[in-house]
């Protein structure tokens, strides 16, 4: 018998058991299906069909939890394709591609044709019985050869690819009644977790579509936002176009000596939208309120500099205004449900203050800008005044930019509405897909360390409240933007990963955010790293690493 911990009582339970098993005597105290269970001692996940540690303290995660909801789409991809097999066969499953995330789902597409409502209909019925089939997911460890050997008998190139460069001697495959892949992360024990998703054929392709998160029983209408996604896509062909569209294809070019081109390339790309966006600034003489916006590490500050040197380049006199300045003084912020000031909030900022100065200088009137200062809490005035003359223009840059309540008094003829993110192009291969927030959340893990010299167990312990910000304050306005601007470079996680490993193995197991770590520096596995050298000293990646143009 084994002594064990949950919910601060110590039970025994047989030696034998899988946590399974002990999920289903706890589920009545959970609102969610249990997907995942946690040793707390080490801070391990744990799959269900493993049997339960010995003495030890265990935690579940259902499919409300992040961890657990991942595991539950990436186990509907591998009910998908298993589907597909059975309708359609072998080549049909070798031709789908999972791409990028739509509304609460995954963008995919088939190579073979573009799916038609009849397919799509076929598939989502077989998912539907093999749901209801319970049928079991099985995992088995296979020597790294042999997998490089049955991924290419099976069509799966990226997959034989990307473990041409595996470290490790053996990588673990999911069996589903026959059907084998590799999937980067854990999965629900059987088929009869997977009760909710839809097929919804969109664009070229179609989307395997969820429930979202915070009701992971209730699926909601499809909600596609339509500028991102063609962000998105066009990104997606630089990657093709560079023939680095996957972790495996980008390791090929480090070590055939192509990067530095790869590296010129994909900023020579950028700077070319960057000059298409100031092109259309410039074409436009009422446009004199330049609005930026987007989530954390994006670059926004870098991406800002930029975009005024190509406006300049197009005869504007670009000046540059930080939203942070128009801060409240500190003793009028709002407070968060925990006490905390809620500097993310929209009644953080002046907005009297702000709107009433916009106006002056698009009045023509000269005006002294605050500057604030984060030890008082206050905004001083230390002669920085601006008068704006017929070739200036304004580069505002802040979190509620493209939020009209923000500048609520300001002519909409006189907003260009940009926003800005890091959308990650690169998958780990066909059928993985790397999360956006992923390569954010590297980019400022290095970032904090340099400039602020918070540890990475600091920053991953914040990102959940970042997180939240950008859901209540950037996410819902990103469609009324008029440019949707992809910040992420293809090889840029190649580059972040010589700065991240040191900084993550610093999070030691006992330590409640080491699960975060450990997943993050198994994906820093798949990369062969690229020496930031490279890198040139205008690029936005510069704004993370250091070593910036921009004394960033």
């Amino acid at each position: 018998m084994k002594k064990i911990v949950i919910a601060g009582k110590e039970t025994e339970i047989p030696d034998d058991m899988t946590y399974g098993e002990l999920a289903r005597q706890h589920q009545k105290d959970y609102p969610y299906p249990i997907v995942l269970a946690m040793e707390m001692e080490t801070h391990k996940m744990r799959e269900l069909f493993r049997p339960v540690g010995k003495n030890c303290t265990v935690e579940f995660l259902t499919v409300g939890d992040k961890a657990g909801y991942e595991t539950y789409k990436r186990s509907a991809v591998l009910l998908m394709l298993k589907a597909v097999w059975d309708v359609a066969g072998q080549e049909a499953v070798q031709g789908i591609r999972v791409h990028f995330t739509v509304s609460e789902g995954f963008y995919c597409t088939s190579r073979a044709a573009r799916p038609d409502a009849a397919f799509l209909s076929a598939v989502k019925g077989r998912m539907q019985e093999l749901a209801e089939q319970a049928l079991p997911i099985g995992k088995r460890s296979i020597p790294v050869e042999k997998a490089i050997r049955h991924f290419k008998r099976h069509g799966m190139e990226d997959k034989a690819r990307l473990f041409r460069f595996r470290r490790s001697s053996s990588v673990n495959v999911y069996c589903l009644d026959g059907f084998e892949d590799y999937y980067y992360g854990y999965m629900v024990p059987h088929t009869g977790y997977l009760k909710y998703f839809d097929l919804i054929p969109f664009d070229e392709g179609f989307v395997l579509e969820f429930p979202p998160m915070k009701t992971p029983e209730i699926m909601w209408d499809f909600q596609p936002e339509r500028k991102v996604f063609t962000a998105l896509k066009n990104s997606g062909r630089w990657g093709s176009v560079l023939g680095a569209g996957t972790i495996g294809a980008l390791n090929e070019k480090i070590v055939d000596g192509e990067i530095g081109n790869i590296i010129l390339a994909q900023e020579a790309m950028m700077e070319k939208e960057l000059g298409n966006i100031a092109a259309q600034i410039a074409s436009r003489e009422d446009k004199k309120l330049i609005m930026i916006a987007g989530p954390s590490s994006s670059g926004k500050t870098t991406f800002s500099h930029r975009l005024s040197i190509q406006l300049m380049a197009h005869g504007l006199k670009p000046h540059p205004i930080a939203v942070d300045n128009y801060f409240v003084e500190r003793e009028d912020t709002p407070r968060d449900a925990n006490g905390d000031y809620d500097f993310e909030c929209l009644g953080a900022m002046d907005l009297e203050l702000f709107n009433g100065q916009m106006q002056a200088l698009l009045r023509g009137e000269k005006v002294s800008l605050p500057t604030f200062n984060f030890l008082t809490g206050k905004k001083e005035y230390k002669g920085n005044e601006l008068q704006l003359g017929h070739d200036d223009v304004l580069v505002i840059e802040g979190i509620h930019c493209l939020n009209d309540a923000l500048s609520y008094s300001l002519p909409q003829e006189n907003k260009f509405k940009i926003y800005l993110s890091a959308l990650t192009q690169l998958n780990v291969d066909e059928h993985n897909r790397i999360p956006t927030t992923d390569g954010r959340l590297l980019r400022r893990i290095v970032r904090d360390a340099r400039t602020r010299g918070a540890s990475a167990r600091r920053t991953i312990a914040m990102w959940p409240s970042v997180r939240r910000g950008e859901d209540e304050n950037i996410f819902p306005y990103q469609e009324s933007a008029d440019v949707v601007f992809n910040s992420a470079l293809i090889y840029e996680l190649a580059v972040l990963k010589q700065y991240a490993e040191p900084l993550l193995f610093g999070i030691r197991p006992e330590d409640p955010e080491y699960p975060e770590a450990k997943r993050l520096l198994k994906f820093l596995d798949y990369f062969l790293g690229v020496d930031s050298e490279r890198v040139p000293n205008n690029s936005i990646l510069r704004e993370f690493i250091g070593g910036s143009y921009f004394h960033i």
